[in-house]
């Protein structure tokens, strides 16, 4: 277990307030710890809820859409039965007598064979729409049968968000809770500390634009996640006022003309996989095995991204936290 999940862990347990299990005062390090280890629960958690956010988002489309073949089935289906009572009643109103007594009775014998031939087709029209009308029934059904499997599940993504949204708010108030045990001091040695020890200006140390973009597109999404330096962190948010990781790297490629997924596990696989060594400005840089947190390669050593809450959109050594792979989109 690492030593954030660790701590992560240990913040769940109950313990008295302000001590540690062992009755001892907490100090700064094992608070940051399970602060830290809160936050990555937390980013996994917002993760989660982007890839359920964007396939209910995706079904909602579906659901509409086959509620408007629904509605077209059914007057299709209106029509069909009223072109039938009309042919119907037609028929009706020719019919009564025996068709060979009506010829010899006929004072305008081809003036009724013409008429009989009409009714010969009337008929068979009937029996075709009656054969369009049966078909049309069966469509409707299936259409209606596929809204209604789309609906119940749009229904289990909504529950599904509600349940990751209580999940993000709960671990975020446990690391907000932690946050206030520290002093003033401590929490700005946190920040330092959490920025690779670098001023807190918000700038890069060396600069970016030390290397050149791969393409167009890459260094059109490296300027779109420059401009957003600066603008708050949101969980679930994806522009273009605030932003969490992955939500910042889709918009910045969205600015860009190209779409990548909406979480940073999908947009590990959303190009192909370079080395370290040969990441350049527009570059995805995917942190932790579990590919929970996301940020933006923008040269010499440095990324931007956005952090977690309390902490805007910012520039960031490329080496803050673990490395699992480095995407071109």
């Amino acid at each position: 277990m690492s030593a954030a999940a660790a701590g992560a862990a240990a913040a769940l347990t109950p313990a008295p307030a302000g001590a540690e299990p062992g009755g001892d005062k907490p100090t700064a390090e094992s608070v940051n710890a399970r602060i830290d280890g809160l936050y990555e629960q937390a980013e996994v958690a917002t993760e989660k809820y982007n890839g359920v956010a964007e396939r209910a988002g995706k079904l909602r489309e579906q659901v509409s859409d086959a509620q408007d073949a629904v509605a077209r089935g059914q007057s299709e289906v209106n029509r069909l039965r009223d072109t039938l009572g009309g042919l119907a009643g037609a028929q009706y109103r020719s019919g009564g007598i025996d068709p060979a007594l009506t010829l010899m009775l006929t004072s305008d014998p081809e003036g009724y064979l013409d008429k009989a031939a009409t009714l010969d087709r009337i008929g068979s029209r009937q029996m075709l729409k009656l054969r369009q009308l049966k078909s049309a029934q069966r469509s409707l059904e299936q259409r209606r049968t596929e809204a209604a499997g789309k609906v119940e599940q749009l229904d289990g993504l909504q529950d599904a968000l509600s349940r990751q949204k209580k999940s993000v708010r709960k671990k975020l108030s446990a690391a907000k809770r932690l946050l206030g045990r520290l002093t003033a001091e401590e929490r700005a040695e946190r920040e330092r500390a959490s920025r690779g020890g670098r001023g807190a200006d918000g700038g890069p140390k060396v600069g970016s634009g030390g290397a050149k973009a791969s393409s167009g597109r890459a260094a059109a999404a490296a300027a779109a996640a420059r401009s957003a330096v600066g603008r708050p962190y949101a969980w679930g948010a994806a522009g273009p006022g605030a932003f969490d990781c992955s939500g910042l790297t889709q918009w910045a490629y969205a600015q860009a003309g190209t779409s990548i997924p909406r979480t940073s596990q999908a947009q590990r696989s959303a190009g192909r996989q370079v080395p370290l060594g040969a990441a350049r400005p527009g570059d995805l840089i995917v942190y932790r095995d579990d590919a929970s947190h996301v940020a933006m390669y923008m040269g010499n050593g440095q990324v931007v991204h956005a952090p977690h809450p309390g902490a805007p959109v910012r520039y960031d050594p490329v080496g803050m936290m673990p490395i699992s792979s480095v995407t071109r989109p």
